[in-house]
């Protein structure tokens, strides 16, 4: 057995180098405590956000200073007073054909002040932002649209892409600086979606090294099934404007039914990608024969509030069942809060049944 004076010399030698092991805890602590600020400040994760599912509605302006309109913030209220958790918020730039190279802003552009104010306003309210910058054309005299967009040299490819990726690039900053939770990358660029995914490849590799947010693509509905770049997104964006019946005044039922074989073909067409789907873009016009063409715009026909209610209702009921269904954003709301109304033909819900059947579901609790 040992003595007592081994015993306190023992004990001295402890204690000597205890200093010392305390100095290595402190420096690995802080060293750890260093890390792991430094990956919480810096990194950038695929999605921040996390998914969520989007009670949306798609918040809209072609005018410079709509956004600041006397007026716009009420509307925007009214928007959020249905349920909404999530806006999407409308810019659009433009060229003059579909074989243009240039893309470029007009003087119906809305202005970066009134972008940010609406982004400003809808997070005050406590929702989400999409922010969708869309790409249309000026000249539609022979009946061309986005979706036919396509350049014909492999010089004016370059340059088209070089602006589009500026386009984007320029609202990803505004996104960054304003923390909006989502970015919709493009909008029913049909011809150039399926056909150029390295061009997509590129242009997202390029908003994930500086934005943390969320990222989608807004396809066409008849196109989303080619596209390539799905996978290198946080949600399979469709605009959903399938045509669900050839009855000019189809019943609710029929109206549900209309939805069955696209609904199979999501489903399949989910399996295979395994990422939740959205529509950034979803509606129907409030007269006759909407259901028929749901993407055309102010048909010449009888108004009907009662069939966009049904249409409305009957996506929701549906979609809302589906695990891989996460949202959708109703096209479209404006910045004057009396638009729309019981003589009003066109896209918007604003007073009308449908923004009722919009508040009714939204209070509904969703989970994903």
């Amino acid at each position: 057995m040992p003595t007592k004076k081994k015993d306190e010399s023992k004990s001295k030698k402890i204690l000597g180098l205890s200093p010392l092991l305390a100095a290595f805890a402190a420096l690995f602590l802080i060293i750890g405590l260093m890390f792991a600020l430094g990956h919480f400040f810096f990194a950038k994760p695929k999605s921040a956000n996390g998914l969520y599912f989007q009670k949306g509605i798609v918040y809209g302006s072609w005018s410079r200073d709509g956004y600041l309109a006397q007026g716009a913030d009420q509307s925007l209220e009214a928007l959020k007073a249905t349920g909404a958790n999530s806006v999407g918020v409308l810019v659009t730039w433009y060229q003059d054909t579909c074989w243009s190279n240039e893309i470029k802003r007009l003087d119906i552009t809305p202005s970066d002040e009134a972008v940010i104010k609406t982004i400003r306003k809808a997070h005050e309210l406590g929702m989400k932002v999409m922010l969708k910058p869309h790409l249309d054309i000026v000249d539609t005299s022979d009946g061309s649209w986005r979706g036919e967009i396509g350049c014909v040299k492999d010089a004016d490819w370059s340059k088209w892409f070089e602006g589009y990726t500026n386009y984007i690039m320029y609202y990803v900053d505004i996104a960054i600086k304003e923390k909006v939770e989502m970015i919709c990358i493009g909008t029913e660029l049909s011809n150039i979606d399926a056909s150029k995914p390295e061009f997509w490849d590129g242009l997202i590799a390029k908003i994930r090294a500086k934005y943390s947010g969320s990222l989608t693509y807004a396809a066409h509905w008849d196109r989303y099934i080619d596209i390539r770049f799905w996978d290198k997104l946080d949600y399979v964006g469709i605009n959903a404007y399938f045509p669900l019946s050839s009855e000019m005044r189809p019943t609710y039922d029929q109206l549900k039914e209309g939805w069955s074989k696209w609904v199979t073909e999501m489903e399949e067409f989910q399996k295979q990608v395994k990422k939740p789907i959205i529509f950034p873009e979803i509606g129907c016009n409030s007269a006759d024969g909407a259901a028929i063409r749901p993407w055309e715009h102010n048909p010449r026909r009888e108004v009907n509030l009662a069939l966009q209610a049904d249409y409305y209702k009957a996506l929701m009921d549906i979609f809302f069942q589906k695990e891989w269904f996460y949202g959708q954003y109703w096209w479209i709301w404006g910045t004057n809060k009396n638009m729309g109304g019981p003589y009003n033909r066109a896209f918007t819900p604003q007073n009308k049944p449908a923004a009722k059947i919009v508040t009714e579901y939204y209070a509904k609790n969703i989970k994903r």
